[in-house]
């Protein structure tokens, strides 16, 4: 497999699309049609790297979360709802998985304003977690925050 992961135990494939941002993944999970590829899309027209849609490989290597596409048959493809299948180069991703810095849930909304800081356990890893914001700025914040950080 050419996604730099070796296969094993401490791997497995999530239903979520990721993007890379600043050198580091970014996992967008929820159910079907919640928006994952939308999203990706999104992020993409504002610079990310399509790392893959709709089903995502991570690892724990070394103590981080890393984040591959799992096959070469979906490697640089993300659909568009109306549009069809796009293909998309991936750039330099080549090279090998990226460590995971964030998780999005769009499957589950947040109601406040200034959430609590909210994690995911994968693999045994605690991963920050954001869920979907009643607002237009998600695309935009989760730029802001891949690329700074969260202020205390």
């Amino acid at each position: 497999m050419s996604n730099g992961i070796n296969a094993g135990s401490s791997d497995q494939v999530l239903h979520a699309s990721s993007v890379a941002i600043a050198g580091r993944a970014l996992l967008i999970l929820g159910p079907s049609g919640a928006g994952k590829s939308s999203l990706a899309l999104r992020l993409i027209a504002f610079g990310a790297q399509l790392i893959a849609d709709d089903r995502t490989r991570i690892c724990l290597q070394g103590g981080q979360l890393l984040a591959a596409c799992p096959s070469d048959t979906i490697r640089g493809l993300i659909e568009a709802r109306g549009l069809g299948i796009l293909r998309i180069n991936p750039g330099d991703l080549a090279s090998g998985p990226l460590p995971v810095a964030l998780a999005v849930d769009l499957g589950r909304s947040e109601s406040e304003r200034l959430p609590p800081r909210r994690h995911i356990d994968l693999l045994g890893y605690e991963l920050p977690l954001v869920l979907r914001p009643q607002n237009e700025h998600l695309a935009e914040g989760l730029l802001a925050l891949m690329k700074g950080a969260r202020q205390e």
